[in-house]
């Protein structure tokens, strides 16, 4: 499974045909040299296509319809060069399904003082065209992103670069497919979910399967297969035979391999790009997978545990969004309250994203005192410092919510030898006393996605797109 995802945007900029030939011209000479330099600078993660000059409102229509219609193509950035009539643009942006940013910029960086004349005012307008396109966009509450700065400048071109990351997820987050091996876990409330309702509004699908289903593809892995991925966790991994020996401890790692290559056999031939599973739910199973669900995450696919559905399908929508770097499911498990250094240390019975190490993962067998099965592989690492979002998914019955965190991740300073599972340390914002609380009392879950390469602003970007509540904790 990739989040390399190959997309493109159109660059639409907008005039009309009241200033003559020569000066659209000029317009789409002025465009084209924007287009080729954004695509040069190496900063864009998608390529920028010009489209012809949106002079009229049938020319409008067309572009936007075959925007919906490709599927190549994930988003529509416009640049008002001159002044160009809003309401040529009402139909075409109403009939736009896809993600929308408004560049509000224009070609020049500096007003030519020396020579400014009603020729250059003419044709240099887009502080007139940004107010009449940005008023249309409001009405139709099309939720589109505005960047405003020179084009030029690295910190407009950042922004640039963010907004595509989302409007890909965004089109991605039709094509997740979620399977859940087993249900929830009982007597759990937040890893509950409309199920219908997610798929209306984010494009979610989420099958159920029960735990046998998998079971066949685990009992048809050969000997040979696992052989072969162990000899690869050899070379990515160092071991650690605790008290094993080395023969009862290798059975039980290739066990996890064995687990890993039916997840993923299962997961491609069914298109599903996330999956679940409950340690309640493990008839058939040695173990509870925890080595081969890190290593799937780290592929890409997304996971959450406890038949934690939403959470699996968010994890997967932001990796595609990160690009897989330094993005993960997490739970909440125990606080720091000394003074000064309140803390709260990130978790999981096994399944801890190893897109989030700093250090060499080890690969630990240890008892799991919960499911009742043999002892599990897993991955044991620290996780890495950074600036980062959490997020997590509630659904309130009447709606979904999205809870949004910042957080300062930083790494273990003290070595935790007893403690078998890897392990990731942040503070919240504003502080832990007003950033706990706020959390709890909006309803925030255990369960979470944390990203050190995203930011809010792409979260929030994201959360208006689909029209989904929600809330900011910084």
């Amino acid at each position: 499974m990739s989040t390399a995802i190959v997309k493109e945007f159109w660059f639409v900029v907008g005039s009309q045909h009241l200033y003559g030939e020569e000066a659209l011209a000029e317009v789409k000479a002025h465009a084209q040299a924007m287009t080729d330099a954004l695509n040069k600078s190496g900063v864009l993660p998608y390529p920028l296509v010009l489209q012809d000059l949106a002079v009229s409102a049938d020319k409008i229509t067309s572009v936007m319809k075959e925007v919906n219609y490709r599927d190549e193509v994930a988003g529509v950035i416009t640049w008002m060069h001159t002044f160009s009539p809003a309401k040529m643009w009402i139909r075409g942006t109403k009939l736009l399904q896809k993600p929308l940013l408004h560049l509000a910029t224009q070609y020049n960086e500096s007003i030519p003082w020396a020579t400014i004349d009603m020729d250059f005012m003419n044709l240099n307008q887009a502080a007139h065209g940004d107010r009449e396109y940005g008023f249309i966009n409001a009405r139709l509450q099309k939720q589109n992103k505005v960047v405003v700065g020179y084009w030029e400048r690295a910190e407009v071109q950042k922004q640039i670069a963010d907004w595509m990351d989302v409007a890909v997820a965004y089109n991605e987050s039709f094509n997740i497919k979620v399977a859940r091996f087993g249900d929830n876990m009982r007597n759990v409330g937040v890893t509950e979910g409309d199920k219908v309702e997610a798929q209306i509004q984010f494009g979610w699908t989420v099958d159920y399967f029960g735990i046998g289903d998998l079971v066949e593809y685990v009992n048809a892995v050969t000997a040979e297969e696992v052989d072969a991925l162990f000899a690869e966790y050899a070379e990515l991994y160092d071991f650690d035979y605790g008290t094993y020996s080395k023969e009862a401890w290798e059975a039980s790692v290739k066990v996890q391999a064995s687990y890993e290559i039916a997840l993923k056999k299962f997961l491609d031939k069914g298109g599903y790009n996330a999956f679940t599973s409950n340690f309640e739910d493990l008839h058939g199973m040695k173990q509870l997978p925890g080595l081969a669900v890190q290593r799937l995450m780290a592929q890409g696919y997304g996971f959450a545990g406890e038949g934690d559905w939403k959470t699996a399908a968010l994890d997967r929508l932001l990796k595609v969004m990160s690009h897989n770097q330094n993005t993960g499911f997490m739970e909440d498990y125990t606080y720091e309250l000394a003074e000064g250094q309140e803390a709260i240390l990130q978790s999981h019975m096994l399944e801890v994203d190893p897109s989030l190490a700093s250090n060499k993962p080890k690969v630990l067998v240890s008892p799991l005192g919960i499911g009742d099965r043999e002892d599990p592989a897993r991955l044991v690492f620290d996780g890495k410092a950074g600036e980062g979002v959490v997020v997590s998914m509630a659904d309130f019955g009447t709606h979904y919510k999205l809870l949004i965190n910042e957080v300062t991740a930083f790494e273990p300073t003290v070595p935790a030898p007893n403690l078998p599972v890897a392990r990731v340390l942040w503070q919240v914002k504003p502080n832990f006393q007003d950033g706990v609380k706020a959390w709890i009392e909006n309803g925030g879950g255990h369960h979470t996605v944390v990203s050190l390469n995203l930011t809010t602003d792409q979260i929030i970007t994201y959360a208006k797109l689909v029209k989904l509540d929600y809330v900011v904790i910084k």
